[in-house]
C-alpha cells in the first residue's frame, strides 16, 4: 500500500484550531509529510542572502493533518518511522541571533553539502548527520501559536531526540488534533546555540495513533533507551522545573511510586538536558533511563 503524502506547499505558519486540515487520516495510519526548511527554501547560497529574505515566511509546518476520532483529553502518539533530508543545508548565526549573537556583528551564513551521512561547509569540518524534527505539534485550544514557538502543544521543540525510531506523545487539545510538522535538521546539538541547526528540506514518515489511558500536560518522548518529559518556558530554570515535575508525576502515577521515592530515583539516575535556548521560549527535557525502573517496576508507558 502506498503511504499517503502531503506536499510541502500545504503549510501553516501558526498552530491553530481554525486552520483547515490538508489531509484526514484514521488512527493507526502511516503518513508522509514533505517539509521545506525553516527559511521556506529561500536560501541556497550567498546570492539568495544578498537578495534578502522574507522573514515573515520562516518556520513553515506542513499540515495540519486531522486525525479522525481525536478529541481533547486524548494523547496523539506519533512514531517517527523515517526521516529523509536533502543534499544541502544552511546555517546562520550572529547579528543578534543565537547565544553569542551579540559577539558576532554580522549575521553569518554557511552553506553545507550533505552526502554519505556527513555534512559540512567548504573549507570547514565534516561531521556525521543525525536527522531530527524541529517543529512538531498539534493545535492549541486557545490562541494561535506561531510555529517558531514551543509549548504544551509541541511546536518548535528543537529536541534532538525527535528522530527516527522515537515516539512523541502530544496531548490533544482540539478535535482532530491537527498535527503539523516542519523544520527538519540534518544535525543539531543540544542547545541549538547558533539559533539554527543544519536546516534542510526533507520528509517525515510518521505513524499516528491515539491513547486514552494516558494523561499528559505536555510533550513526552520515548525511544529504546529512555523516556523524556519536555517542557518550555520563558527561562531555562522554569522549563527545567516543569520538565522535572512532569516526570515526577508520571513516575508517581504510572508506577505507583511514592513521590519522594520518584524524586530520589530521578536524582540518582535521571538527567536534565537543555533542548534549545534560542527560541521565544526555552525548552528542557528530563530523561529517565528505562534500565533504572523497568526491571523492578515495569514499563512506564
Amino acid at each position: 500500500m502506498t503511504t499517503p503524502t502531503v506536499t510541502k506547499d500545504r503549510i501553516v505558519f501558526s498552530m491553530s484550531r481554525s486552520a483547515p486540515a490538508v489531509a484526514r487520516v484514521a488512527p493507526d495510519t502511516t503518513i508522509r509529510l514533505e517539509t521545506a526548511d525553516c527559511f521556506s527554501d529561500q536560501v541556497h547560497g550567498p546570492d539568495d542572502v544578498g537578495r534578502g529574505l522574507d522573514w515573515e515566511s520562516v518556520n513553515p509546518a506542513t499540515g495540519p493533518v486531522y486525525v479522525e476520532g481525536a478529541a481533547p483529553g486524548d494523547v496523539l502518539v506519533v512514531r517517527i518511522e523515517r526521516l529523509e533530508v536533502g543534499d544541502h543545508g544552511v546555517m546562520c548565526t550572529g547579528g543578534g541571533w543565537g547565544v553569542l549573537g551579540d559577539s558576532i556583528a554580522e549575521l553569518t551564513w554557511r552553506f553545507l553539502s550533505i552526502a554519505d551521512g556527513r555534512a559540512g561547509w567548504e573549507g570547514g569540518p565534516r561531521f556525521a548527520i543525525r536527522p531530527m524534527i524541529g517543529v512538531i505539534g498539534v493545535a492549541p485550544a486557545g490562541d494561535d501559536v506561531p510555529c517558531g514557538t514551543p509549548g504544551p502543544h509541541g511546536g518548535n521543540l528543537d529536541t534532538r531526540l525527535i528522530g527516527a525510531g522515537a515516539t512523541l506523545c502530544l496531548p490533544v487539545q482540539v478535535d482532530g488534533a491537527l498535527l503539523a510538522v516542519g523544520d527538519l535538521h540534518a544535525a543539531m546539538g543540544d542547545g541549538e546555540v547558533a539559533v539554527t541547526g543544519v536546516e534542510v528540506a526533507g520528509a517525515a514518515t510518521l505513524h499516528v495513533s491515539l491513547r486514552r489511558d494516558l494523561a499528559l500536560s505536555g510533550p513526552l518522548l520515548e525511544n529504546d533507551e529512555l523516556v523524556a518529559t519536555i517542557a518550555s518556558a520563558a527561562t531555562l530554570d522554569e522549563a527545567a522545573a516543569s520538565a522535572t515535575a512532569a516526570m515526577a508525576e508520571l513516575l508517581h502515577t504510572r508506577l505507583s511510586l511514592d513521590l519522594a521515592d520518584a524524586v530520589m530515583l530521578m536524582s540518582a539516575v535521571g538527567e536534565v538536558r537543555v533542548s534549545q535556548m534560542v527560541d521565544p521560549l526555552r525548552t528542557v527535557r528530563f530523561e529517565m533511563p528505562k534500565a533504572a525502573y523497568e526491571p523492578t517496576c515495569g514499563p512506564l508507558l
